[in-house]
């Protein structure tokens, strides 16, 4: 039983005792004490004073009292009006050091037998990842290894958007432009010249726009019968009558991004178990929209066409299927999403996809529900905010948008020439120095787009994201590479932190109790985490674990420390906060250095 259900234990056979009440622990909670006052834990005593019938004050007392006497882990109190302020035993604290310390494994909880799956990504094949693509991919990865530390089997997937007009606008750019150009002569990956082509078409596009209404069409007119317009849309009925030649040239520009994706996912440091590709599944659903009509939940109309009817959930009507019998996006994701589960009977499914999208989840959730599916209960969409640079707003069809390899090389450059400045790179050759760019580059760069609350909009700002100050990524590996330094020190000492005997060490400082306090929240924090699908607050305990491990180095003495005793407690203690950050920044997808 660990010191906090200790405690809640005691409260209720205080209550138990003293007041004749029987209360369940589930309706038993420990805060920690605010900063002003004494303790280390408060109950707060409001919601029984009705069968209590005594004042805040005195029913605070009595229990105070009672686990003074009856609990050893308590060794004082404080009451300020209903609040019950606990001040830990010192034995407590190094018992609740101890237990941490001889963990096997820190920050994984055990399994709950549950399947997830989380979709992320969703690249379109007609131009390479961008700036908003790196917040989708480094939350969907992150969201996935929080829900393994909370003891789910994970399946990470990937639905590929590899069909439609805005496919067709590259290849046929490319077909008008591309002279046979390959990725190998164009010295481009083969993303980047997908999307030169998708930038071409569009181009194109608004000349021949241009030119039409010069002739005395209005503009409406024109945006629909520019040639290059009309060639696209008859390029997609090729395609779908499985025309061969442009089959052929579809697969051929499909696998030139593809190549080129991977390059970039491995940059990202994101993977996947699962991909789906929208050429496979847009054609899914249209069973499902048969079974809708037999139990009801659909309706037809008298052009043919299938709605369902949601103004009693608060939404409105909804096209399920055209008239003409051809599908609309939502169909395909509910056909995918009965895919997703006969491939995987995953009891969970989160989809990665920004807040444009929120009212087309809300549809496709309240229809699998309707329908009656088993996960239906679990889907969810982790909707999140758009990334903005100072700069201002992103359009990749004009050719403005913040490509991802760029940005992450440009952090990596940024990474290598702060370091420099700061003159942390000492005693590291050339080899070494490259890859420390790498892991401050990257770990600034996500940390920046994942401390931030998902459901946000946020303003990405690259300077700030790389200082060694602050609550960026780079000051949280710094305090990992100090310690790291520690501990090398204390192993060249020959100092016996591994497996000390604690029980003889005395009173303990102030900050040192801090530490140990958000040391042992660090599960309680990834199951929250996990709860609210939010990484923002893994990384806020991250920084808050650094700053008061820093905090604790300025306090006290280490190394100068005499009492052999004392000097591995606190090279064991520091140890244990590396470990925490290492698995902590793990779960956020960033590598920590050992050096610096």
């Amino acid at each position: 039983m660990s010191i906090q259900q200790n405690i809640l234990s005691g409260i209720q056979q205080a209550f138990r005792q003293i007041f004749q009440l029987e209360v369940e622990l589930d309706k038993l909670n420990l805060a920690p004490t605010r900063k002003e006052f004494e303790g280390t834990y408060t109950f707060v005593v409001f919601t029984f004073l009705k069968q209590t019938k005594l004042s805040p004050e005195m029913t605070a007392s009595k229990i105070g009292d009672f686990l003074k006497e009856n609990c050893r882990d308590v060794s004082d109190y404080n009451v300020v009006k209903g609040f019950l302020n606990l001040v830990l035993n010192e034995n407590s604290w190094i018992d609740i050091f101890t237990t941490l310390y001889r963990k096997e494994t820190i920050g994984q909880l055990p399994s709950n037998g549950q399947k997830v799956m989380v979709e992320y990504s969703s690249p379109n094949t007609n131009k390479p990842l961008h700036l908003g693509h790196l917040r989708n991919n480094f939350l969907g990865y992150s969201v996935a290894e929080i829900l393994k530390a909370n003891g789910y089997e994970v399946i990470k997937s990937n639905l590929v958007n590899d069909r439609g007009i805005h496919i067709c606008k590259s290849m046929v750019a490319y077909l008008h432009f591309g002279n046979g150009e390959t990725p190998e002569s164009a010295g481009l990956k083969g993303d980047h010249l997908a999307g030169k082509y998708y930038v071409l078409f569009d181009k194109t596009y608004k000349t021949q726009i241009k030119e039409l209404q010069a002739k005395g069409q209005t503009e409406e007119e024109a945006k629909k019968n520019a040639p290059i317009l009309i060639e696209a849309q008859d390029m997609l009925r090729k395609w779908e009558a499985n025309d061969p030649q442009t089959v052929a040239l579809w697969k051929q520009m499909n696998q030139w991004v593809y190549a080129g994706f991977e390059v970039t996912y491995q940059t990202m440091g994101v993977d996947f178990d699962q991909f789906y590709y929208e050429s496979d599944t847009y054609l899914l659903g249209k069973d499902i929209v048969e079974e809708g009509l037999k139990k009801g939940v659909f309706f037809k109309k008298e052009n043919g066409s299938v709605w369902v009817d949601l103004t009693e959930e608060g939404l409105d009507e909804k096209l399920v299927l055209r008239a003409d019998g051809t599908s609309v996006y939502i169909t395909q994701d509910m056909g995918t999403a009965d895919l997703k589960y006969r491939d995987f009977q995953i009891d969970k499914s989160v989809y990665v996809v920004g807040n444009e999208q929120d009212y087309h989840f809300e549809v496709l959730f309240k229809i699998m529900r309707k329908l009656g599916r088993s996960y239906g209960p679990g889907l969810y969409h982790l909707s999140y905010g758009m990334v903005d640079l100072p700069t201002g707003k992103m359009k990749s069809r004009e050719g403005t948008v913040v490509d991802a390899d760029d940005l992450m090389q440009e952090m990596i450059d940024t990474a290598e020439s702060h370091t420099k400045e700061l003159g942390k790179i000492e005693g590291f050759n050339e080899k070494q120095a490259q890859e420390l760019y790498r892991i401050l580059g990257l770990g600034a760069l996500k940390y920046f787009l994942l401390k931030v609350d998902p459901k946000k909009r946020m303003l990405f700002n690259p300077k700030e994201s790389i200082e060694f100050q602050g609550n960026t990524g780079p000051f949280i590996q710094y305090s990992h590479a100090r310690i790291a330094s520690i501990l090398r020190k204390a192993d060249q000492l020959e100092v016996n932190y591994q497996n000390p005997d604690f029980s003889s060490m005395g009173q303990l400082a102030e900050s040192e109790t801090s530490l140990i306090l958000i040391l042992n929240d660090f599960e309680k924090k990834i199951a929250q985490a996990g709860t609210e699908y939010s990484p923002a607050i893994i990384a806020q305990y991250l920084f808050d674990l650094a700053k008061e491990y820093n905090r604790f180095y300025a306090d006290v003495p280490i190394f100068s420390e005499n009492d052999a005793s004392i000097l591995a407690f606190r090279v064991a203690l520091s140890a244990q906060t590396a470990k925490t950050i290492k698995k902590g920044m793990r779960l956020l997808g960033i590598a920590v250095p050992d050096r610096m």
